[in-house]
């Protein structure tokens, strides 16, 4: 096997990314529907809020914890608002998936964005959630 590919037994790649475990951590249903969520944003970039809107059985906190699961799989990772560009009562933390993950789920035929962006777009949205969409996202 070459070094910079990951199979079956957890090998990683150069750059430490671990397929295999990307893998096994995004075919959990649960945190299966937040990748989707997060490949189908119109920024690739939602806040918990507004997975919290699309995910209404889980709590903020669930979600949060999946979220700390997908990113030490390197699945996806937090975009923070410096402190001092913060906007009081909105978000500051936004999540987008790795460009390993979306590598690998290109390879794999997982998560196609122009499928789930479509399906983000059906969802009928509050103003509140049109609103913290139509924010800015902290660049990568």
């Amino acid at each position: 096997m070459r070094p910079d590919t990951a199979e079956p037994g957890g090998e990683e790649t150069t750059d430490g990314f671990d397929a295999w475990l990307a893998l096994q951590r995004v075919t959990d249903g649960t945190r299966a529907n937040i990748v989707a969520d997060v490949v189908g944003h119109p920024k690739g970039a939602p806040s918990v809020d507004e997975l919290a809107y699309t995910n209404p059985s889980l709590e903020a906190d669930t979600i949060r914890n999946h979220l700390k699961v997908l990113a030490d799989a390197g699945v996806v990772a937090e975009l923070t608002v410096p402190a001092g560009q913060r906007t009081r009562g909105y978000p500051y933390k936004f999540y987008r998936v790795t460009d390993e993950a979306r590598d690998l789920f290109d390879r794999t035929g997982l998560f196609p964005a122009e499928a789930w962006q479509r399906q983000y777009e059906r969802v009928e949205k509050t103003t509140e959630i049109k609103e913290l969409e139509a924010m800015p996202r902290p660049e990568a």
